[in-house]
C-alpha cells in the first residue's frame, strides 16, 4: 500500500470539514418567499426541513456534514409525516371499550375498528390498565415489549421514558437482549471477552494500509450502513472506496450478491445458507493438515486448541472435517476452499460477520467458528487482521472522538426481577411460569396479563406472527403509543398517538463508534392531529399515578436536552446557543486513533492486556460452557445441523432469508413513498433465482406465494441471477395485512420464520432458518391494505367519567425513585441505561463486565471516578461474585 496518510485525509476531506451555517439559514428565513430552513436529523442523517406555510414540504442534506445522503431524508421523510396511516388522535378498539370489566374479545384484534376517545378518557383507560394488572399480578404481570433505543434517533427515546415512568411505580416485566445480535452477545464474552456486535472496529486507515483480503461473510454495509441508531453522516462510503481503489481484495462469502459485493467489486462465493460453521471449519482443519496454522499463536494467545484440533480431525466423532466434507454442507466446491484457507493462511485477512449469520439455528456457532479459524492462522490483533463483527453497522471502522455523547433521562432500577429475552415473547405468553436457562442461568418466564408498547414494532419485529397473534389473546390489555398504525398499533387495545421526530425538539449524536458530530432535531412543525410527544404522555401519565416531579426532575424538554448538550464533549467547543442554531457541532477525532486495531493491545500484550474471558485468552474451548452442560450449544465451535435449511428441505422447498431492507430502517419509512421504488404493486419483493423461477413458471413482476406451516405471504417477484438456486431474498418490515385466507398480502417475512430459539445459551432469534414452498400467486385478493389506515369511528369522540375506572387506586401506587442504593449503583442506573433496558448485573461474569464496559463506558459518556464506582457495583453483584 502506497497511500499516505496526508492522501488518506484529503481524500475524505469533505466529511471531516465543518462549514458554518449560512445566517440565511441559521436565521431560518427564505427571504420573500415565506419559507423557513429549521436544523433537523434523525436515523438517515441530517437535513435542512424545509417548511412552507406551517407545512414541512421538504428535506435537503446538509452534505458538508454527510456526502452521501439517501432518499430516506429526500424522499422518505415529509411522504411518511402526512402519510394517512398517521394515527391523529387516541383510540381503543371498539369491543374492549364496550367490556371494560367483561369479554374484551382479544381475538378480534386487527379485525374490528377503532373508536376515537380524548386524551383523558385514553389516558384513565390506560391507567386502569396498569392498575388492574398490578392488583391481579404485581408489577411482574406488566410486560415491556419495548426494548430497544432506536426509535428516533434522539436521546428522550420512548423505551427509556417508559422504563422510567414504570420504575417509578415499582417496575415491570421486561426483555433482554435484541433481535440483532442476540446470540453473538452472549457467546462472544466466553470467546474473546467483549460482545463484538457492538465494539468499535479496526480504524479504516488500518485496514488501508495493511489489509490485504477482506472476507464478508453475509456482511453488507452499503445497505446497511445507511442509517444507525442515533444520526448518520455515511463517513464510511468514501473510504471504503478509497480502501477499494487502493487494491484490497474483498470476497463475499453470501447466497446473494449484495449491493456492497457489486460496489467493492467483491468475487462471490455463494454458500448454502446456515452453512457458515461448516465452511470454517474445514478451513482451520485444512490449514493444521498442511502446517499452515500459527502454532505460535495458539500457544500464546488461546486455550484449547488441542481440543478444537482433536474435534476437527474427527476423534470426537469419527468425521473429519475437511473441504471435501464440507463441499457436501455448503454447495461450495472443494477446490475453492481450500483455495480461500490457504490463501488466508499467508495474507493479512480480516474476517467481517455479519449480524445475519447469528439470527440462525445454533447462531453461535458461525462466530466462533470464524474466530478459530482467526486465531489458526494468526491473524486476531494484527494490524488490518483480525476478526469483526459490526463492520456493517454505525460506520464500523470510524475513528473515536473519544467523547462523550448526549444522554438523556435514565431509566432507574427496575424491582420487578422478571424478564424474557427479545426473541421468546411468544414462549412466555404461552408457558407463564415457565422454567428456561440462558447464559447458564435458569430463569421463569413473568406471567404477562398486559403489553406496553412505545416506539417499537414488536409484532412486525418478531418471529411467527401468527403463533404471536395467537398468544397475545391472553393478555387482557395492550397499549401502544407510536405516530402510525403499524402492526403493532393495529393489533392493540388502547393506541395513543405520538409525533414524529419533525414535530418535537430533540437532540442526537453522530456515529455509533465515532462519537464525533452533536445534532440538533429542532421542531420544524406542529403536532399532527392530537399526536403528542413521547415526553408529554409519560409526563401525563407520572401526573395521574403522582410521581411526576420524580419524572420531569422540575425539568421541560428544552432543559433536558440543554442539559445533555451540556454534558457532551461538544459543549467544550461551542456553546448551546450557537449549536441549537447551526444545528451541528464538531468533536475532534485525536490522531492517534488511526494506529487503533481490534484486539490490537492484547496481541502487543496478552499478559498485560488479557481478554475478559476466564482464561484472558482466545477461548477454542470454553471450560464455562462445558460446565454449563447446554445441550444445544458445546463447548467448542461443532457443526449442528439446522433444524431446517437446503440439506434436509423436501425436494422443491427454498431457503427464505430476510436481511435487513435497503430504504428502511426495519419497518420504519415503509409506508413512505420510497416503497413504490422497490415494491411490485405495493408489495415488498422477493428475489428469486432465474432457474427457480423459470421451474415455477415465475415471470419478473409477478405476485408469487411463499408458505410453510406457520403461515402464508405474498410478494413481488423480482428475478435474478444475483442469487442462488434454492434461496430466495425477502427483506425484513413490510407491514401487516391480512387476506381472507390469512395470508398477509403485503410480503411480511415474519409469518413464515419460526420462534425457536438459536439455542439455550443465547435464546435468540433463529429468524434466517426458514423453510419454504413457493409458487406463483393466482388469487390475490385486491390491493395491499397495510398502508392504508384501518377501520376508525371518528364521527364522535367517546369519553368516559374517570371515577368510573377507579384511577385514585393510583395514587398509592408510587415508590420512589432511586432510593437506598450505592453510589455505584445509582451510577449504573444513572448512565448505563440511556439506550436498552438495563442489564442484570449478574447476567455476566466479571471478567465479561470488564470487557463490556470498555464498549459500555464511551457510549455512556462515564469517565474516572464514576468508572470505578460503577465496576465495583457490578462486580459485587455479578454471576461469580459469591
Amino acid at each position: 500500500m502506497t497511500t499516505s496518510r496526508r492522501e488518506f485525509l484529503a481524500s475524505v476531506s469533505a466529511t471531516a470539514m465543518f462549514l458554518a451555517a449560512p445566517k440565511v439559514f441559521a436565521a431560518s428565513a427564505g427571504a420573500g418567499r415565506n419559507v423557513t430552513f429549521i436544523p433537523h436529523a434523525g436515523q438517515a442523517g441530517v437535513f435542512w426541513a424545509v417548511k412552507k406555510d406551517g407545512e414541512f414540504i421538504k428535506a435537503i442534506p446538509r452534505t458538508e456534514f454527510d456526502p452521501r445522503p439517501t432518499k430516506m431524508i429526500t424522499d422518505g421523510l415529509v411522504s411518511r409525516t402526512y402519510h394517512q396511516t398517521r394515527v391523529k388522535y387516541p383510540y381503543v378498539r371498539k369491543s374492549y371499550l364496550e367490556n371494560l370489566d367483561g369479554d374484551r374479545k382479544p381475538e378480534l384484534r386487527g379485525k374490528e375498528p377503532f373508536v376515537r376517545v380524548d386524551w383523558e378518557t385514553a389516558l384513565n383507560l390506560t391507567s386502569k390498565a396498569i392498575l388492574d394488572t398490578i392488583d391481579s399480578h404485581g408489577n411482574d404481570g406488566i410486560f415491556s415489549s419495548s426494548y430497544g433505543a432506536w426509535a428516533h434517533g434522539g436521546v428522550l427515546t420512548p423505551n427509556v421514558l417508559q422504563g422510567r415512568f414504570f420504575n417509578l411505580i415499582g417496575g415491570m416485566s421486561v426483555t433482554v437482549s435484541d433481535y440483532s445480535g442476540g446470540a453473538g452477545q452472549v457467546i462472544m464474552p466466553h470467546v474473546v471477552g467483549d460482545m463484538e456486535v457492538y465494539s468499535r472496529q479496526t480504524s479504516w486507515w488500518q485496514i488501508l494500509q495493511n489489509t490485504e483480503l477482506f472476507v464478508l461473510i453475509g456482511t453488507d454495509p452499503h445497505k446497511n450502513g445507511r442509517a444507525e441508531g442515533r444520526t448518520t453522516d455515511h463517513s464510511m462510503y468514501p473510504r471504503w472506496e478509497v480502501i477499494r481503489d487502493s487494491g484490497v481484495k474483498f470476497l463475499s462469502i453470501n447466497p446473494q450478491y449484495t449491493t456492497t459485493d457489486e460496489w467493492l467489486k467483491a468475487e462471490w462465493m455463494k454458500i448454502i445458507p446456515n452453512t457458515d460453521t461448516a465452511l470454517f471449519l474445514a478451513m482451520s482443519q485444512h490449514v493444521h493438515a498442511k502446517g499452515m496454522h500459527d502454532q505460535e499463536f495458539l500457544e500464546r494467545y488461546t486455550v484449547g486448541a488441542d481440543k478444537f484440533i482433536a474435534y476437527l480431525n474427527g476423534q470426537d466423532d469419527g468425521t473429519v472435517k475437511t473441504p471435501a466434507w464440507a463441499s457436501k454442507i455448503t454447495g461450495i466446491p472443494e477446490a475453492d476452499i481450500i483455495a480461500l484457507a490457504e490463501e488466508c493462511a499467508v495474507k493479512r485477512t480480516q474476517f467481517a460477520g455479519s449480524w445475519a449469520i447469528q439470527r440462525a439455528h445454533h447462531g453461535e456457532m458461525p462466530y466462533w467458528a470464524i474466530t478459530s479459524f482467526a486465531a489458526m492462522t494468526g491473524q486476531i490483533g494484527l494490524p488490518g487482521g483480525g476478526i469483526g463483527f459490526s463492520w456493517h453497522w454505525g460506520q464500523g471502522g470510524a475513528l473515536f472522538a473519544q467523547a462523550r455523547a448526549p444522554g438523556g433521562l435514565p431509566q432507574g432500577r427496575n424491582q420487578v426481577v422478571g424478564f424474557c429475552p427479545a426473541s421468546r415473547i411468544t414462549e412466555m405468553l404461552k408457558n407463564p411460569g415457565g422454567k428456561f436457562i440462558r447464559n447458564g442461568g435458569e430463569y421463569s418466564y413473568p406471567d404477562a396479563q398486559m403489553i406496553f408498547n412505545s416506539g417499537n414494532n414488536f409484532l412486525s419485529h418478531h418471529q411467527n406472527t401468527n403463533e404471536l397473534i395467537e398468544a397475545m389473546q391472553k393478555c387482557h390489555s395492550v397499549v401502544c403509543i407510536d405516530p402510525w398504525w403499524v402492526a403493532s398499533a393495529r393489533f392493540a387495545d388502547i393506541v395513543l398517538p405520538a409525533t414524529s421526530t419533525v414535530e418535537r425538539d430533540e437532540i442526537s449524536s453522530g456515529g455509533t463508534y465515532s462519537k464525533d458530530k452533536v445534532y440538533a432535531m429542532r421542531q420544524v412543525i406542529d403536532p399532527v392531529g392530537e399526536s403528542l410527544d413521547d415526553f408529554e404522555i409519560f409526563r401525563r401519565l407520572a401526573e395521574i399515578f403522582n410521581v411526576e416531579q420524580q419524572f420531569t426532575d422540575g425539568l421541560d424538554r428544552i432543559d433536558i436536552i440543554q442539559a445533555s448538550y451540556e454534558k457532551s464533549s461538544a459543549a467544550e467547543t461551542m456553546d448551546f446557543e450557537e449549536f441549537w442554531e447551526r444545528g451541528v457541532a464538531r468533536v475532534p477525532i485525536p490522531t492517534e486513533e488511526l494506529e487503533w486495531v481490534r484486539h490490537g493491545a492484547f496481541r502487543e500484550d496478552p499478559d498485560a492486556n488479557p481478554l475478559h474471558t476466564r482464561s484472558g485468552k482466545v477461548e477454542l474451548y470454553c471450560e464455562a460452557i462445558a460446565e454449563m452442560n447446554v445441550p444445544d450449544c458445546p463447548p467448542m465451535a461443532q457443526w449442528l445441523e439446522p433444524a431446517e435449511y437446503l440439506g434436509n428441505a423436501e425436494p422443491g422447498q427454498v431457503h427464505v432469508v430476510s436481511p435487513h431492507p435497503y430504504n428502511r430502517i426495519h419497518s420504519q419509512f415503509a409506508q413512505s413513498d420510497l416503497r413504490h421504488e422497490l415494491n411490485v404493486e405495493d408489495r415488498e419483493f422477493v428475489r428469486i433465482n432465474t432457474e427457480d423461477a423459470a421451474a415455477r413458471g415465475i415471470k419478473d413482476g409477478d405476485l408469487v406465494e411463499l408458505s410453510n406451516e406457520r403461515g402464508t405471504t405474498i410478494a413481488g417477484a423480482r428475478v435474478t441471477d444475483q442469487i442462488m438456486p434454492g434461496v430466495v431474498s425477502l427483506y425484513e418490515g413490510a407491514w401487516l395485512s391480512f387476506d381472507s385466507k390469512g395470508r398477509c398480502n403485503s410480503g411480511s417475512i415474519n409469518v413464515l420464520t419460526s420462534s425457536r430459539a438459536s439455542s439455550q445459551l443465547s435464546q435468540a432469534t433463529a429468524a434466517n432458518t426458514c423453510i419454504a414452498t413457493l409458487k406463483k400467486a393466482v388469487d390475490v385478493e385486491g390491493p395491499n391494505q397495510a398502508y392504508v389506515e384501518p377501520d376508525l369511528i371518528s364521527d364522535q369522540v367517546a369519553s368516559l367519567d374517570p371515577d368510573s375506572l377507579g384511577i385514585d387506586r393510583a395514587a398509592n401506587i408510587a415508590e420512589s425513585f432511586m432510593s437506598a442504593m450505592e453510589p455505584g449503583e445509582r451510577l449504573f442506573y444513572e448512565k448505563c441505561t440511556l439506550c436498552h433496558i438495563p442489564q442484570d448485573p449478574k447476567s455476566h461474569t466479571k471478567a465479561q463486565w470488564k470487557g463490556i464496559t470498555e464498549s459500555m463506558f464511551p457510549n455512556a459518556g462515564v469517565e474516572g471516578e464514576d468508572q470505578k464506582l460503577i465496576l465495583d457495583f457490578l462486580y459485587q453483584n455479578a454471576r461469580d461474585a459469591g
